[in-house]
Formats: structure tokens, sequence, C-alpha cells
């Protein structure tokens, strides 16, 4: 059997374990049916996903015009502190930064690789989790916009890591720690500005992955260097396939790429 189409980040579903789909403009896939199962994946083009042209991929599924010019992907995106819509002050489009900035974050710590804190919206809960690979996650605070929980996040960087190490989180090497002490810590640390949304009642989301056992090494696929690739799947974890022998597929890596996958 045959799926073709362009790459999106894997579509999810909080059940136990984790549910994983590949949703193509004429099919979908249910990719933990894949587990076990020999797969081969190749890279047919690319087709941006935002002007929908064959143009190569700069970055994020958008080609290097649409990167630049997207409100989708403005710097506010990855830095949530450069937020300006609660001011009226536009990046890119200003009734589009509104949409995505004056709604209701959550800044959380999540346990992937080892205690990380990020931002969310509420509304991607717990998807973000999902997609990072997180065995567990707690909320710390949930404010009316974009600008406070990224306010927030920059001071709890000076105490956690604020970035996942992919290789330890694919091989499941996970440093135990607890989340509601570190929460209660963490505390202390807010800005006074979001002291009064500390999530006093918030509990721990456990996530559990399709893997039926994790790699001692990984090496991560790169479509544009190997354009034919087959191997048997033997797990999902975050936004990645993993496969018997070490190699890792970051999907999320390769939005915007025309694939063609044979099972």
């Amino acid at each position: 059997m045959t799926y073709q189409g362009v790459l999106q980040k894997m579509q999810t579903e909080f059940t136990n374990p984790i549910a994983y789909y590949l949703v193509f403009e004429d099919s979908f896939l249910n990719v933990n049916q894949l587990l076990g199962k020999e797969i081969e994946i190749n890279f047919q083009g690319y087709q941006c996903l935002n002007c929908s042209q064959s143009k190569k991929i700069f970055r994020q599924g958008f080609c290097y015009d649409c990167f630049m010019k997207s409100p989708a992907v403005g710097d506010w995106i990855m830095k949530p502190e450069l937020s300006t819509a609660h001011l009226d002050i536009e990046d890119r489009d200003l009734d589009y930064e509104k949409r995505v900035q004056l709604q209701p974050h959550i800044v959380y710590l999540a346990l992937s690789s080892e205690v990380k804190v990020g931002v969310t919206r509420k509304t991607q809960v717990p998807t973000r989790w999902i997609d990072q690979g997180a065995i567990q996650a707690i909320p710390i605070v949930e404010v009316p916009n974009r600008y406070l929980a990224g306010i927030t996040e920059v001071a709890l960087k000076n105490h956690y890591a604020d970035k996942t190490s992919w290789q330890k989180m694919l091989k499941n090497e996970v440093a135990p720690a607890d989340l509601f002490a570190e929460r209660n810590k963490a505390a202390d640390w807010l800005p006074s500005e979001v002291r009064q949304h500390f999530a006093t009642e918030s509990q721990i989301f456990d996530l559990h992955y399709p893997v039926l056992h994790y790699p001692k090494k990984v090496t991560s696929l790169n479509l544009d260097k190997t354009p034919n690739y087959t191997g048997t799947v033997t797990g999902i974890k975050g936004q990645y396939l993993l496969f018997e022998d070490g190699t890792v597929f970051n999907v999320r890596t390769y939005e915007g790429y025309v694939v063609k996958m044979s099972l």
C-alpha cells in the first residue's frame, strides 16, 4: 500500500498510548499500525505549506519568501516575550497576531530529557507536550496573552532548560524529577505581573508513547541527503518515527516535503 503527499506534523490523540496520524490530501495513515512493519520513504519534491508552490523549503514548512513574510512564523512564535498585539502594535499582520496572541496561554514544566520550561496556547494542551516527547507535564500559570507567558518563560529560563535534548528523549534517557515540587519552587521566581495566575490546582499529565523498544544510539534521517530509506518502525515519540536500525525521522523537520510512503 502506498501513501503520497505533503508532509505535515503528525496529528495526535491523547490516548494510552498516544495515537498518531499522518494526514495527506486524499488519505490518512494511522501510524501506530506501522509498529513492527517495514516501510519505505521516498522524497519526491517540495510544496510550501503557505503558497503551495514547488519551491525549496526554507524552514517550518515554508519557502524562503513565505517564511520572511507570513505572520504565522513571526519572531514572537519562538520568542513569546516579543509579542506586541496586547499593545495594538503590528509585527506582520495585527489581526492574525491578535487572534493568536490574545488568548489564554499556559507556561508549563515538562519532563522530556530533563525538566524544561515552555509556553503553549491553552488550546494546544496536551498536544504541545506530545509533540516534544514529554513523559510528564504540569502547568505553572495560565495567563490571558502570549506576552505575559513569554516574560514568565524568560524568568524561569534562569532556572530550567528551555530546550529538549532530542537524543536523550528518543533513547528515553529521562532524569527523574518531582514536577509538583518543581512547580512550587517556580512560584517564587514568577514575574510580579503573573503571580496572581499561579496554577495552584494544576495536575500532572502523564503521557505514554507507542514504542516497542528504545534505541541505544540514534541517527537522524536527512531526506535531502538520503532521499530513499527503508526500515522497520519500532516506535513513535514526539514527532519522530523510530526505526530498528537506530535511524530516527523527525516528521516536523520535513514539513512541506512531498513524500511517497510504501508499506
